[in-house]
């Protein structure tokens, strides 16, 4: 039993969302009510936080993935749950809105990498969960967007900080105001995903590209990912930061390891030690 009373051992109850464990240290979070291309119900969200809870508990996780089940990543938010409550004030959709960004972008306190393989339609809430991951493949043909304002509301679930983050302002005053779909290809060129696949074959690559991370040096990649997502203020801060993050894997187990695996030329198995 971890500190939060969570129990690594034994997988959460969840619904219309499936967890499994492809391979060893990779975990594969599968959003699953296609019928609805894979809305954000409120079971679901229950459920993607009861997940996310386990996964950080969880020591032998070091790579999580993210995809959709049938021919949709995610539709966003249920469009029925929005606007079920036409007579509630501010106050009260403040209340009801804030708990349920965070409960999605919880997937961002995960110390491990995560990957978003996106592959289908990827829309407003369910686009910003993919840029909450750290890195993001897309299948060929998925279409991409934010067309909040054309449903008449504004952006959430901190789209308005991660879209800019990810692609840059320019591009990202140009998907929010015009509300417009990009491609897979063109969300490549715009750095919106780094990767695009076949649909067949884009499970397996971003399943692949997690083994790859998971066989690498778990406290070298956990401190590697808390300096890209924190950021840096400037160049000194950068050096700041490494001067203190590069001592701490200098003194792991792990690094001895590496390097009798360079030398011996032979693929390392770390312990995280």
């Amino acid at each position: 039993m971890s500190e939060t009373g969570v129990n690594p051992a034994q997988p959460p109850s969840l619904t219309h969302l499936r967890l499994e464990r492809p391979s060893e240290g990779v975990a594969l979070l599968v959003l699953d009510q296609p019928d609805l291309r894979n809305a954000m119900s409120e079971e679901m969200t229950s459920s993607w936080v009861r997940a996310v809870d386990h996964l950080a508990a969880d020591p032998t996780v070091r790579a999580v993935v993210v995809t959709g089940e049938g021919p949709a990543f995610c539709s966003g938010g249920n469009l029925s749950w929005l606007a079920s409550e036409p007579d509630a004030t501010v106050d009260d959709l403040r209340a009801r809105m804030l708990p349920f960004y965070r409960a999605w972008l919880s997937i961002r306190r995960l110390e491990v990498p995560t990957i978003a393989a996106i592959n289908g339609a990827a829309i407003g809430a369910g686009l910003c969960l993919a840029l909450a991951c750290d890195i993001r493949y897309a299948a060929r043909g998925a279409r991409m967007g934010v067309p909040f304002t054309r449903l008449g509301i504004h952006p959430g679930m901190a789209g308005t900080y991660l879209l800019p983050d990810v692609v840059g302002a320019a591009a990202a005053r140009d998907l929010f105001l015009t509300g417009r779909l990009v491609d897979a290809e063109e969300a490549l060129g715009l750095g919106l995903v780094s990767r695009v696949a076949e649909p067949e074959e884009l499970r397996g690559q971003a399943l692949e590209s997690a083994a790859q991370v998971a066989a690498a040096a778990p406290i070298a990649t956990r401190l590697t990912k808390r300096a890209l997502q924190r950021g840096h203020a400037d160049l000194e801060t950068a050096l700041e930061w490494e001067g203190l993050a590069q001592p701490v894997t200098l003194a792991t187990a792990d690094l001895l390891e590496g390097i009798r695996a360079a030398q011996e030329r032979r693929a390392p198995v770390f312990t995280g030690r």
